[in-house]
């Protein structure tokens, strides 16, 4: 890392002649393709594709695999097309269209977003659609569909399960829980749920109307990711402890145990299968699919944990056991599935090269043994894997110029191809971007962050701008990303590279893929902001870059990183003289009664009262007298994920600051924006304010 660092800080110079500057528009229409999927037949792969706004579902056949068009929508209407599925056959593919699937919470009365404003109220709504042709058909309105062997769908509606009776959607059962997570048994005859009561939660089995449900060993426990065994006679699922105790620390973090078990189906009597230790490291995961359950071959559960400081496959028997650890080595895992076998676990890892630490390819493994084996490699991208047929794996593909597409290699990787490579509008300036390059700095107190570095070649001194991504679980790639919020901010750094700045996206300790330890920090955001650090030491390793005007400093970025925009303005004046804080934090305190409610409302507090007054000396509202630089602020009004207040808040205190501020508000709008003509919106008032405030011509 030392000598990264210093061979970063001393020449990042330029490697070709100056680009031609492209606008907002075209850096913005890149298609963006996701969701990739495969029939459990084998054979058939789909996934949705996004231009303009217009998204669609395409899918591709073997043995070609040649890609087409099943559906034909045409507007910009913010309608998200999620959670497609094949029946078992392969001759139809259901999806959901409409809603908000990325939010923290549902709108009161469950309302679907609807940011195009039309007059009309919008469903979250399933469809099918023949893959052999055919317009798609509305099934119901409803939310996670699960297709039988026999072809029968269930779904979600008002968190009951549903069905389809000829043509006619009925209730399936009624259960007193809020039901999800919905799983066929392998002959499709019965159906497991999670049931959730609140402070716990029950593994269900649904096994006709004439039979009561059977729920599995239940205890005052949150069980959950019930999965069948290959047999059908088993259920293993996740067990950890229901809510209640004496209130935990809120400041001082505390190990998070769970388990696994296994029950019969029938009777539902259960035994533990593993048990995690009771420590930090063997607390639940946090990571893409947290435990990422699965039965695999050979009475193999196989589940994900960050027992060694790596989000790393595990496999133990049925029966309980040692746990084999399947994927070892300083890299995390994600984007997990199985084969269509159930022998071989298809995953994605941030390992290869020195590097691809900041990149993410494909390899599998079996589950009963340490061998891992690489599918993709390179200088590009590759993520959500799915098991196409028995000798193919299907996955999206991608690098710094070129957007993500479908694609598919053979197991041993040898025969590759991008599905519909080349596909972009005629102007798309992917040519004309620069490859970001991976450094690494030290915070204030010893910690080493990582970046991607945006440098155009070019004399004089440019502005620098940093860019805090959100989640915090995130990791922003050198290239586009598996998230399309961080796919228009990659797109949106590229402009700003191209337009007259230097751009440096910081990973900030709370992100993925440096390890639990980076990702499970100590005193971060509401319990001491140690991560704000990180922000500071990035910024100062920006100024230090050549060709970089140390004076003008700015700073962007949205959610958890609007949140740490908004520190950057208050705290460190000195350094960061502009920003633009897109739906931010501004006030933690507001946070800690809603996540540790109980404790507000008892005798026992715990460190409650404490945690309430760091909360607010780690927000940016605490440090406001020292606020000086302008601060354009963007939020839509709709936002399930932080609330609307918190920028009305931040308004009325910059108000009585007499501080310079701008707003662009998008009514209707959720969190990460449905819109394309949202972003656009978004993405050209950032790059100009920022141009207009650090000095850079038109």
């Amino acid at each position: 890392m030392k000598l990264r660092f210093a061979l970063a800080g001393l020449a990042l110079g330029a490697t070709s002649a100056t680009a031609a500057p492209f606008t907002m528009e075209q850096v913005l229409s890149y298609p963006y393709s996701s969701g990739m999927v495969a029939a459990q037949s084998g054979g058939h792969i789909a996934w949705t594709r996004n231009v303009a706004g217009v998204r669609n579902v395409w899918v591709a056949d073997a043995p070609a695999y040649k890609p087409r068009q099943v559906t034909k929508y045409i507007a910009d209407d913010g309608q998200e097309i999620t959670q497609l599925v094949f029946s078992p056959d392969g001759t139809k593919l259901f999806y959901v269209r409409g809603g908000d699937h990325d939010a923290n919470w549902e709108a009161e009365g469950g309302i679907a977003p609807v940011p195009d404003a039309t007059a009309e109220q919008q469903k979250v709504t399933i469809f099918s659609v023949a893959l052999r042709g055919g317009a798609p058909v509305k099934v119901a309105e409803g939310d996670e569909p699960a297709i039988s062997a026999s072809g029968r769908v269930a779904y979600v509606l008002k968190d009951q399960v549903w069905t389809i009776n000829g043509v006619k959607p009925e209730l399936m059962f009624f259960d007193r829980g809020k039901d999800h997570d919905l799983h066929w048994s392998p002959d499709g005859k019965r159906l497991a749920f999670v049931s959730d009561r609140g402070d716990h939660s029950f593994i269900g089995i649904f096994d006709g109307k004439t039979k009561p449900l059977t729920f599995m060993a239940p205890t005052t426990s949150r069980d959950g990711s019930p999965r069948w065994s290959p047999d059908g006679a088993g259920i293993a699922f996740v067990r950890r402890p229901g809510a209640g105790g004496a209130p935990q620390p809120i400041l001082k973090q505390t190990p998070q145990p769970w388990a696994i078990w296994v029950a019969d189906a029938t009777s539902g009597a259960a035994h533990t299968a593993w048990k995690s230790p009771e420590t930090l490291l063997g607390s639940f995961p946090r990571t893409e699919g947290q435990a990422n359950l699965a039965w695999g071959a050979g009475g193999r559960l196989v589940f994900l944990a960050d027992l060694d400081n790596w989000p790393h496959l595990y496999s133990v028997s049925e029966n309980g056991g040692p746990a084999l650890l399947l994927t070892p080595g300083k890299f995390m895992v994600e984007h997990v599935v199985q084969s269509r076998d159930q022998a071989t676990m298809i995953y994605s890892a941030n390992t290869g090269s020195a590097s691809d630490i900041d990149r993410r390819h494909i390899f599998r493994v079996p589950v009963n043994a340490a061998a891992p084996q690489a599918i993709t490699s390179g200088d590009g991208l590759e993520w959500e894997p799915a098991a196409a047929d028995d000798s193919h794996v299907a996955f999206i593909s991608t690098g710094s110029r070129n957007p993500p597409v479908a694609a598919i290699a053979s197991l041993d990787g040898k025969d590759r191809h991008e599905l519909m490579a080349g596909d972009v509008p005629a102007d798309y300036p992917g040519k004309d971007f620069v490859v970001p390059k991976s450094v690494a700095f030290k915070a204030a107190d010893g910690i080493w962050a990582h970046g991607q570095l945006f440098q155009a070649p070019g004399n004089g001194n440019k502005p620098g701008v940093i860019f805090v991504h959100g989640g915090p679980p995130r990791q922003m790639l050198l290239g586009w990303h598996y998230m399309d919020y961080y796919s228009n901010a990659y797109a949106v750094n590229q402009y700003l590279a191209n337009h007259g700045f230097t751009v440096l996206a910081v990973n900030y300790r709370l992100g993925i893929g440096y390890g639990h330890g980076f990702h499970n920090p100590d005193h971060a955001g509401p319990t001491g902001a140690s991560e704000y650090q990180d922000v500071v030491a990035g910024a100062k390793f920006l100024q230090g870059v050549k060709g970089v005007d140390a004076s003008r400093i700015g700073i962007w970025g949205g959610s958890y990183g609007g949140y740490l925009t908004a520190m950057g303005l208050a705290r460190n004046p000195d350094i960061f003289k502009t920003g633009v804080d897109l739906h931010g934090v501004h006030d933690w305190s507001r946070f800690i009664d809603e996540w540790f409610g109980p404790a507000a409302k008892r005798f026992e507090k715990g460190d409650r009262d404490e945690a309430l007054k760091v909360a607010f000396q780690s927000s940016p509202i605490a440090d406001l007298s020292r606020w000086k630089g302008p601060v354009l602020l963007i939020h839509g009004d709709d936002d399930r994920n932080v609330q609307f207040q918190q920028t009305v808040d931040l308004a009325r205190r910059l108000d009585a600051r007499h501080a310079p501020y701008e707003e662009l508000i998008l009514p209707d709008e959720i969190h990460g924006f449905l819109r394309h003509a949202s972003w656009l919106a978004a993405d050209k008032a950032t790059s100009a304010y920022l141009a207009r405030t650090l000095g850079v011509k038109p």
